[in-house]
């Protein structure tokens, strides 16, 4: 079986949801409040300017997701493309799944002049993670992500 990446629909935010719900439950423990997610994940499906989410699939069924967003850096005079709500299903992890859709997403973003780079970011002890990150070129940054949420 050929495992194939394509763009999220609006017909594909049951399984994004999903996946959005099985990732914060198992990298950070939270259980996320079921409609602002739905409403957050068919913000992204409605406006191509939030971004996009790819899939990867076989035979039908989505083995995995990468979310897609942007950051305009006036240093560097370019975009940033972040990865974001990376999730693969646990029996189709070590397949090759995340990397078909880190290489279409760096495929994609390579057809842009615009765009610089790619970033994402990754729990701090998901060393699993990491290591796969590492094997696909990427590498940490000095930076620490900071945040004040609820605002």
């Amino acid at each position: 079986m050929t495992i194939e990446v394509r763009r999220a629909t609006a017909a594909d935010l049951d399984c994004v949801c999903e996946f959005n719900r099985l990732l914060a439950l198992e990298t950070e423990g939270k259980n996320l409040e079921p409609e602002l997610l739905r409403s957050g994940a068919t913000a992204l499906l409605a406006d191509a300017a939030k971004g996009h989410y790819f899939l990867a699939h076989e035979d039908g069924r989505v083995l995995g997701q990468t979310g897609l967003s942007y950051e305009w850096s006036d240093w560097r005079n370019g975009w940033f493309w972040w990865l974001q709500s990376v999730y693969v299903r646990p029996e189709a992890r070590r397949r090759g799944v995340f990397r078909l859709l880190f290489e279409s997403i760096r495929q994609a973003a390579r057809l842009d002049p615009q765009v610089i780079g790619v970033r994402l970011y990754v729990e701090a002890n998901n060393t699993r993670a990491q290591t796969t990150y590492r094997k696909m070129g990427l590498e940490p940054t000095t930076y620490q992500v900071m945040e004040q949420f609820p605002f």
